[in-house]
């Protein structure tokens, strides 16, 4: 199916709502039925009818196919949250006594879940080093129910063999699930490679403008229609209609702000690279990147996204360094037009840095859709007084 297709067209039934260009929101909680026969087929199966909010609405229909269809899935499901995606699913496909095998240092409330909620129900995960394969089949054992991975990582960006993962869990039995908010359906596609489960924030590229929260999951209509018909339905984490709008608006220019990323922070990291005041810049697509021949095979660009760490690196000279930006902004996530920045020690105190710990010294930079020499010249006013 055509990019163009799903973005402009697929699911636009504009003959429907007055021929209209842009979908409208539909904003109501309720629909109304002509008979009680017709109400009664509605309330037995939610999953394909309109019926009340909390499960489908129109404007939400449209943006399901469009996101399913991106990801070269049967379906998909909409969250509020990124997490939401995450979450969710895994309380529906899981029970009391399942075992998970999940990559090491996910996003920070994916690990939460793994290490406080999830065991809670007496599910149980163990972390290893995704980047070595032989891992997974180490630690895969008979209560093993399912493989998380998040490919690549968001701060240090390590990568995964999905393909090779992905045929080992099936020859188990094991279902597979993926945090693909990195990349985003453009740049990789984790369904082709065998993955059961693709989970992302729609807050980040999909959105696109730092105005909308929401989370996709996408899989086959059996996984995804298991997922609804129980969990989803009962913990009520839908969207609402606006929401569903804005993430339309967004996907329309989707591959245009990627591309503009990518490129702009292919700039970017060359000039960083090069500054006496860098010690080390991971990026997937660098040329120092370790893992580098994997990314080309598995990802067809990289996003915005990096992380850098100061030569002497400190506490205070990476807090002055983020201080002294001028333009590029202080905040978490990413994926919209505006720069920003995330030193990992903003989730800690002084007294807790460690200046053997190179996880702690790294900053992630995100790169919206200014000019790189914007950019650049205030990363180098900021770097000058440090």
């Amino acid at each position: 199916m055509e990019l163009s297709f799903i973005l402009n067209e697929l699911g636009e039934e504009r003959e429907n709502y007055f021929n209209a260009v842009s979908p409208p929101i539909i904003q109501s909680s309720n629909f109304t039925f002509n008979t009680v026969t017709d109400l009664r087929q509605a309330m037995a199966d939610e999953f394909d009818t309109n019926l009340y909010s909390r499960g489908q609405n129109p404007t939400l229909s449209i943006l399901r196919k469009k996101l399913a269809a991106l990801d070269g899935a049967d379906d998909a499901l909409v969250f509020s949250s990124g997490i939401g995606a995450i979450s969710v699913p895994l309380l529906a496909l899981l029970k009391s006594g399942d075992h998970i095998v999940a990559v090491e240092n996910p996003y920070s409330w994916t690990i939460k879940l793994f290490k406080e909620f999830l065991p809670k129900f007496g599910i149980n995960t163990t972390f290893i080093d995704g980047t070595v394969y032989d891992n997974f089949e180490t630690a895969v054992i008979p209560q093993t129910r399912l493989i998380f991975l998040e490919s690549p990582n968001t701060f240090s960006y390590e990568l995964q063999d999905i393909k090779k993962i992905a045929k080992f869990a099936r020859s188990r039995g094991i279902v597979t699930m993926i945090d693909n908010s990195y990349c985003s359906p453009i740049y990789q596609q984790p369904i082709s490679m065998g993955i059961d489960l693709v989970a992302q924030s729609a807050t980040k590229y999909i959105g696109g403008h730092s105005d909308v929260v929401a989370g996709v999951l996408t899989g086959s209509r059996e996984l995804i229609r298991q997922i609804f018909d129980h969990e989803f339905m009962n913990l009520g984490p839908a969207i609402s209609p606006h929401s569903a709008w804005l993430l339309l608006r967004g996907l329309r220019t989707l591959p245009l702000r990627l591309q503009r990323s990518f490129e702009s922070t292919g700039v970017i990291t060359k000039w960083l690279q090069a500054h006496e005041h860098i010690q080390q810049l991971i990026w997937p697509f660098s040329e120092s990147f370790k893992q580098t021949q994997l990314a080309h095979e598995q990802m067809q660009g990289c996003g915005g996204l990096f992380s850098f760490s100061l030569k002497n690196s400190s506490f205070k000279k990476i807090e002055a360094f983020c201080n002294n930006l001028q333009h590029i902004l202080l905040a978490v996530s990413w994926g919209g037009h505006e720069s920003l920045i995330l030193p990992s020690i903003a989730s800690i105190s002084e007294q807790e840095y460690t200046a053997t710990d190179e996880r702690l010294q790294l900053i992630r930079m995100y790169v919206g859709l200014e000019d790189t020499g914007y950019l650049i010249q205030d990363l180098q006013q900021a770097l000058a007084k440090i």
